[in-house]
């Protein structure tokens, strides 16, 4: 299909959808726009489309290979993959490596230990780099000081920490030694923090006095002594880093502070090799049942797969690259592509404690232009908001640096996706000037639980499609299958699932191995399927249709919401939508959706709203027309920007909210509830 540039929109596929077709998910939206890699890209892409191809032969060979030629190991592994217990497996059977070591020494033992390894900016504005060496020493003495204070190999440390580089320093320090981290996300409450703190029974909490919030200092020591008050838990000592000044209980005995023993500690410090399958971290997600699931990764697969896709996924030029994920550490991003893939692979890193909108809006791209950042790695919320914001703030900053731009977290709609290729990928400076060739966009699909990148183009290969994650990366074996396991043709939608092991899997759920196997492993024989839904197009791309548990049944039809999501924001008063079911007498679902306008689109009441009804009708078909469109202020979502769709369903339903305590910003339902009033 050739390149096409009129930002054509989407319409409903011929003979998509339609009641009795048997599709577990209809296929809908069509999108008809591709964009192929320019010839300079793709002549210098780190990874060329014979990858595939050599993948596919022998997966656990290719593996082995990039297992080797990224890693340095201790001692080498006697088998790639022993899948002779499943859903158990192990990959690099015998081997030996150290995480640590991999992220740093190895590289100042290699001559660049004066290449900066994170650039540092803080809220409020100051600033640290570390080089290689200066954050190999970091660790060390990080090491000897856990190590001090009775942390031994395979003991627990939970991590409480704001986006600042002990963040980083904490995590390497446990895996240099062998010592297992639990990161617990900064916004968390005290409560879930001991429930994964008495889950893991961690020995050492690692946490500051606080960090800075939207300009205004923010606690977090506090929470950790309330976590603390009940007796009965497993932690004998807590390290406080000084971020923000703010004043603190202290528990003589307990509490130490980081600069009197990390910062007091020896630099020299051995690292040894641990078994290619001891544990490495521990990261909790929600679990329906409400106990959280303690998802577990191990050692040398998570690192092959995380170092090989961040290597291949964004083109990856380590000597010239800078990159910046805006993830933060408490989730499954912020480990794989900011802790760990990045320092691995020897590349330059931005590592931000604050928000995009601090002190002002345009604070991402005053850093993109500081450090010349090259690769951008975010979520489809964060681009969205700034589409609200309007393009005029990206377009005062010089973003000619940046020259692949990746999404990860949530299925990206096509009009989103096509404002980051023209208003952030195009942009050639500050007068105004446009690339010839924007930044390709790289849309990654992967979970927690799958560790590292599963689905995603490859920017000097892929022609890549507005909204689609298109493509298994090589060595992924991925379907789209019916509620009877078997593959859907091209052009209709299903169950995502993963049909062999892959080396950065979960190995299971801390301390509860029949929950793993029940969780992931019980819907479809042999396959893994975490809860994903998706469709093929016709040329067999992938696209994401969200979490099966958002598809809404209205007269027969099995509609994503993701879909009607993406029509409605393709219109041009749209900035965002997120579209619920509510339970109706008639149709069994009717969709309810919540919109934002963008900044300066009008609100014309029951005119704006009919406009948008019938927007969708023509993308996708009348019976995918909200039957509400509610125009809101702002939406529910979470400090990791996730729409809290419950609450909206709530609503919708005329139900009480439910819980709203992990919010961004809790007053959102209050400032909902008064605009449905008027």
């Amino acid at each position: 299909m050739s390149q096409d540039t009129n930002g054509s929109t989407t319409t409903a596929a011929p003979g998509s959808g339609g009641a009795g077709n048997g599709d577990a998910l209809e296929n809908l939206l069509h999108e008809g726009r591709q964009f192929p890699p320019s010839a300079e890209f793709a002549a210098d892409a780190v990874v060329s489309a014979g990858e595939y191809a050599e993948a596919n032969t022998d997966r656990p060979a290719f593996w082995a290979r990039q297992a080797r030629e990224l890693l340095s190991w201790d001692k080498d592994f006697s088998q790639a993959l022993d899948w002779s217990n499943p859903p158990f497996a192990k990959w690099f059977v015998g081997g030996e490596v150290n995480a640590a070591y991999n992220a740093l020494d190895r590289h100042v033992e290699n001559g660049i230990g004066d290449r900066v390894a994170i650039h540092f900016e803080g809220e409020p504005g100051d600033t640290r780099s570390y080089t290689y060496a200066e954050l190999a020493e970091e660790v060390r003495k990080a090491a000897n000081a856990f190590e001090a204070l009775g942390v031994a190999k395979g003991d627990r440390v939970a991590v409480y920490l704001p986006m600042i580089p002990e963040a980083v320093i904490t995590m390497l320090a446990c895996a240099r030694i062998g010592a297992v981290h639990s990161v617990v996300f900064g916004g968390f409450s005290a409560d879930a923090l001991r429930s994964r703190i008495d889950d893991a029974e961690a020995k050492l909490v690692v946490t500051a006095d606080g960090t800075y919030r939207r300009g205004k200092p923010s606690p977090l020591k506090p929470a950790v002594d309330e976590a603390l008050t009940k007796p009965g838990h497993t932690v004998s000592n807590v390290v406080v880093v000084k971020r923000n000044g703010e004043d603190v209980n202290w528990v003589e005995g307990r509490d130490h502070w980081w600069e009197d023993t990390v910062s007091a500690a020896s630099g020299e410090h051995t690292a040894v090799g641990h078994d290619s399958e001891h544990p490495l971290f521990i990261l909790y997600t929600s679990g329906t049942t409400g106990k959280p699931k303690g998802i577990l990764h191990t050692t040398g697969g998570y690192l092959t797969q995380t170092a090989y896709t961040h290597k291949a996924v964004f083109d990856l030029h380590p000597e010239t690259d800078v990159f910046w994920c805006t993830a933060d550490v408490g989730w499954v991003t912020g480990h794989s592509y900011v802790a760990y893939a990045p320092l691995v692979n020897g590349a330059t890193q931005v590592m931000y404690e604050g928000t995009p909108d601090s002190p002002h809006q345009g604070r991402w791209w005053e850093i993109v232009e500081k450090y010349k950042v090259s690769i951008l790695y975010t979520a489809p919320t964060a681009i969205r908001t700034f589409m609200k914001w309007g393009r005029d703030i990206p377009g005062k900053y010089d973003l000619s640096s940046i020259r692949v731009l990746g999404s990860v977290g949530e299925p990206i709609n096509p009009e989103a996706w096509m404002w980051y290729r023209e208003v952030i990928g195009a942009n050639a400076g500050k007068n105004g000037e446009t690339k010839e060739h924007p930044a390709p966009i790289v849309d990654t699909w992967w979970q927690t639980e799958t560790g590292a990148q599963m689905i995603a183009p490859l920017p000097g290969v892929t022609a890549t499609k507005p909204g689609s994650a298109q493509v298994p990366l090589p060595g992924i074996a991925i379907d789209v299958v019916d509620e009877a396991g078997e593959s859907v043709p091209d052009g209709h939608g299903g169950y995502l699932v993963v049909r062999e092991p892959w080396p950065s899997m979960l190995r299971g759920i801390w301390g509860d191995p029949e929950r793993f196997k029940d969780t992931y492993w019980s819907r479809f024989e042999a396959m893994y399927f975490a809860g994903d839904g998706a469709k093929k197009d016709e040329d067999g791309d992938i696209w994401l249709l969200g979490r099966v548990d958002d598809v809404m049944n209205v007269s027969g039809h099995r509609l994503s919401t993701t879909e009607i999501e993406s029509a409605l924001v393709s219109h041009p008063s749209v900035a965002e939508a997120a579209v619920v079911g509510a339970a109706d007498e008639t149709t069994g679902q009717a969709v309810v959706a919540f919109v934002i306008l963008r900044g300066d689109a009008p609100n014309n009441g029951d005119a704006t709203v009919l406009e948008l009804r019938n927007h969708v009708g023509k993308e996708i078909g009348p019976i995918a027309k909200p039957k509400h469109i509610l125009v809101v202020p702002e939406l529910p979502k979470t400090r990791s920007g996730k729409i809290m769709r419950r609450l909206l369903k709530d609503v919708a339903e005329g139900r009480e909210v439910g819980d709203a305590t992990t919010l961004s910003d809790p007053t959102i339902m209050s400032q909902i509830a008064e605009s449905l009033r008027k």
